[in-house]
């Protein structure tokens, strides 16, 4: 990936291969003048209300991430100010797996959709978009308790354990918020693909660690409130994007509860309005229920029930030995004693060994192409684990190069055959290498035979810890599942490009301050040719306002856009909240946060 384009940023250069994969290019040209003008909408509306209910001065926050009100962020200012307080940007393709963005959030680099809302959406997108990944995550960034927040929660979450299901999930989720972006698409389609996700996340069964971490994230940094049950602030991105429910969140019908531990047991439907929100009275709060949290995880707790979730997920994870030996590859078996001890792991299809992240030499995924398998525990008898066994007291127990070992496991496994080779590290021994070995269970299954070549046997007595994905992401060659389902990418008919072009003229009239006079022709052709639009009228009657021109003409647009608000029930509140922005204007409120 030659090509790659970190930004002149070092949070950007640090980001490994396989989360580059998803990046793709921001395109600003694509961006439509409908397309700035809906982002100018959404950022003044914010603006008014927020500066009420937000947790942050939001333009300081907006100016500190290298956005503004007029215009969508172009990703190298982005960059260049994200740069200065450690953090970066990039643009992905709609969503993106969850592991991946966390990893991401771990990376310190905000993962934001290129693609920005649908005017006929634009209160409210199921779709992650450019207006919630920037204007919602990234003015907050600037708080140190809040940026430390995310870092550790990407980092735990990149661990957190999947289940087959989780992917499934992914799919639907995605495949639905594609279509409900798209222009020409069936209402029957969507019905479909709702149905679909339905029924999915109907049977989930007992929610993954993946699933319960999504709650916690979804309570806190999507939809999270801080300060007292009465007069809680928003900092979560997901209100801040919306302004439909940036306002509605503060109704008494919306229960707000004190987050702790027990938030984990609230799902969330990413569809609806939340009945209930959360609210933290410091963000360190959130940092001490997520640390609570992460105790209770795979990656912290090993073990038997940690290879069961490495199971279930059918996908690549890693089960770390005591003697620090880290094996990855998909789980497919394991051995348990009566105690629900571990007596050995198996791993079916490619799969590498690694010690602290770094994988062995001669050990990746296609020298292990077919699995790989090995006890777990202490051998019979003997109280020092095999791992912390000097060379003597190996060689007491009969382990040296080039003799026959026989070794017995407390669980009644043997090990019978030449050894080959003694691994050590920091002092510990991580593996023993045999040539014409056999290994077998107490009840005569056969684990390994000599016919099938080497043996590498793992040392340790217990699995302390299980976490998803590669040890080595990148000698694993980590190609995450990529969804082979692209956003739709909208192509204009000449109507459409026309209405461009008036939305084009208005900006430049606005901003360069001339040809005034082009007005009362612009909305003349709005009123004939392009009935169902609202925000250009309102575009225009804010410069007729600000300017105090036309007073005929202002009359006229003010009663149309009246008249519209009155028989379109789905842009009532969007005119009404316009026309109150027009007379309560940013830009004074702007200098007021200043002082």
């Amino acid at each position: 990936m030659s090509d790659f384009n970190d930004f002149n940023n070092p949070q950007v250069a640090k980001l490994p291969k396989h989360l580059r994969q998803f990046i793709v290019e921001q395109h600003y040209e694509k961006y439509t003048p409908v397309d700035q003008a809906v982002w100018r909408y959404i950022m003044r509306q914010n603006y008014s209300y927020l500066k009420h209910v937000a947790y942050y001065p939001y333009i300081k926050g907006l100016q500190r991430a290298g956005l503004s009100i007029e215009y969508i962020p172009h990703l190298q200012t982005m960059n260049d100010n994200l740069g200065k307080i450690g953090w970066g940007a990039v643009t992905v393709d709609g969503f993106i797996p969850p592991a991946a963005f966390m990893e991401y959030q771990a990376y310190r680099v905000l993962v934001i959709a290129a693609d920005i809302r649908q005017i006929n959406h634009i209160e409210y997108t199921p779709a992650p978009d450019i207006i919630h990944e920037s204007a919602g995550h990234a003015p907050i960034i600037a708080d140190v308790d809040y940026n430390n927040y995310l870092s550790y929660f990407g980092s735990i979450g990149a661990k957190a354990m999947f289940s087959s299901k989780d992917f499934e999930l992914y799919e639907a989720i995605r495949h639905l918020s594609i279509l409900k972006e798209s222009i020409d698409v069936q209402e029957q389609e969507i019905a479909k693909a709702e149905q679909h996700l339905q029924q999915i996340s109907e049977n989930m069964g007992e929610p993954s660690e993946m699933a319960l971490l999504g709650r916690l994230h979804w309570w806190t940094v999507e939809y999270g409130l801080i300060g007292t049950l009465e007069n809680p602030k928003i900092y979560g991105a997901g209100l801040l994007s919306s302004i439909g429910e940036s306002s509605s969140c503060m109704h008494p019908d919306v229960e707000k509860l004190w987050y702790n531990k027990d938030t984990i047991n609230y799902a969330y439907d990413i569809t609806k309005p939340q009945p209930q929100l959360f609210v933290t009275e410091t963000f360190q709060n959130l940092i001490d229920v997520l640390e609570e949290f992460a105790n209770t995880m795979a990656f912290r707790r090993g073990g038997s029930e940690s290879i069961v979730k490495a199971i279930e997920c059918k996908n690549p994870a890693t089960a770390v030995y005591s003697s620090g030996l880290q094996v990855t590859g998909v789980f497919t078996d394991m051995g348990i004693d009566q105690n629900d001890g571990l007596t050995f792991i198996k791993t079916t299809g490619p799969s590498a060994l690694a010690l602290e992240g770094q994988q062995l030499e001669g050990h990746g995924k296609f020298y292990h192409k077919d699995g790989f398998s090995s006890p777990v525990g202490k051998l019979k008898g003997i109280d020092t684990p095999l791992e912390d066994m000097g060379i003597r007291q190996l060689m007491n127990c009969g382990i040296r190069p080039f003799s026959l070992a026989i070794l017995e496991f407390e669980s009644g496994i043997m090990v019978k055959g030449i050894v080959k080779f003694i691994h050590q590290k920091n002092e510990k021994t991580v593996m023993i290498t045999f040539d014409d070995c056999t290994v077998k269970e107490s009840n005569g299954n056969i684990l390994f035979q000599p016919e099938w070549g080497t043996y590498d046997m793992a040392v340790g007595a217990t699995i302390v810890s299980v976490f998803n994905g590669a040890a080595d992401k990148e000698a694993y060659e980590e190609i995450t599942h990529i969804s082979d389902k692209q956003t739709k990418k909208i192509s204009y008919d000449e109507k459409a490009q026309k209405l461009h072009s008036i939305y084009n003229t208005v900006r430049l009239i606005r901003e360069n301050e001339v040809d005034f006079e082009l007005l009362p022709d612009l909305f003349e052709k709005l009123k004939t040719e392009h009935r169902q639009d609202w925000l250009a009228a309102l575009e225009i009657l804010e410069i007729l306002h600000h300017k105090q021109l036309f007073p005929d003409l202002k009359k006229e647009v003010r009663n149309y856009l009246e008249l519209k608000s009155e028989n379109e029930t789905e842009h009532k509140k969007l005119i009404n909240d316009g026309l109150h922005v027009i007379e309560n204007p940013v830009s004074q409120l702007i200098t007021e946060e200043d002082n």
